[in-house]
């Protein structure tokens, strides 16, 4: 925004409220220090080099730009209910971070305590983002990441419309519950990738999962490795190109599946239609890989 900035420069604040509906600000070198809310109700703040150590910092706040801060562990549940907010080159060490955030924008952040963080929130994108905890990303909708590494579980619950690139995810049970997820150039390793979805693409990814991909409406997979993956696609509709071997698939919905190998297809009659899933595998012809039907190890 033009409008023009008050500067605050290397202050110390101590107490509840202490800059509480503050506008048009340029905020440098500060410390936030004991008591809640410091900048509650805030709009058209600009934040560098500050340090915050306690609870609440940011809530109902609008035009927010962060840059080179510091939010301290008892920094925790720090930005809520704000919009129009970017976070660069900040460490949070706080839990629960960014609730029912709209047009949050994170990039070259560190979040190693980021338990119930990046809830509910809409229009994100993230970029260089590095986060260790459990439930990230819940409820999520309409967001864009790149450079995203998570150490954690449950990861993205019932988001939509995200799209992923060039990212790293140890987590199981994650993009659980979620729809049109589209995730490119990536590895997931974690049991149980992404049950209960619907319209989850994954391109040139690497996936270890046990039991992962299952009871999925449009799952599709483009130039995939699947490692140690066993018992997939279980109930899922799947159009499936793989390379290298799958070491186990279960009673699949219906589709596709293309792998230079399956070790075991498990097909239960009276569990599925098995005539619906089409099973081929990969072959070189004039040096290009092209599909034919197979058989493949099967049990019934």
């Amino acid at each position: 925004m033009d409008t023009e900035r008050k500067t605050i420069d290397r202050e110390v604040y101590e107490g509840e409220r202490s800059l509480f509906q503050a506008k048009n600000l340029l905020i440098k070198d500060t410390i936030f220090g004991e008591g809640e809310s410091p900048l509650k109700h805030s709009e058209n703040i600009e934040i560098t080099g500050t340090m915050f150590k306690w609870k609440y910092p940011l809530w109902y706040s609008k035009h927010i730009c962060m840059k080179d801060c510091t939010l301290f562990e008892m920094a925790r549940a720090g930005i809520w209910y704000t919009d129009d907010i970017a976070v660069e080159n900040t460490l949070i060490e706080a839990p629960k971070e960014f609730r029912k955030c709209t047009d949050l924008r994170i990039k070259n952040v560190s979040i190693p305590n980021a338990e119930e963080t990046l809830w509910n929130c809409r229009n994100v994108h993230m970029v260089n983002v590095s986060a260790k905890g459990d439930y990230f990303g819940m409820n999520c909708e309409n967001v864009n990441i790149d450079g995203f590494t998570l150490y954690g579980n449950y990861c993205f619950d019932g988001a939509k419309n995200v799209e992923v690139h060039n990212s790293k995810f140890l987590s199981k049970d994650c993009f659980w519950n979620a729809e049109n997820i589209t995730i490119y150039d990536s590895f997931i390793s974690g049991e149980y990738l992404a049950w209960n979805s619907k319209n989850v693409t994954l391109i040139n990814c690497t996936i270890e999962s046990l039991q992962g991909m299952c009871y999925i409406e449009n799952l599709v997979l483009k130039n995939c490795k699947l490692i140690n993956t066993t018992l997939a696609f279980e109930y899922s509709t799947v159009e499936a190109d793989i390379q290298g071997k799958i070491d186990s698939v279960m009673n699949p919905n219906g589709g596709t599946i293309c792998a230079e190998k399956i070790d075991e297809l498990i097909l239960e009659q009276d569990k599925v239609d098995v005539t619906k899933t089409k099973i081929y595998c990969k072959t070189e012809k004039d040096g290009q890989a092209v599909c034919k039907p197979c058989q493949p190890k099967l049990v019934i």
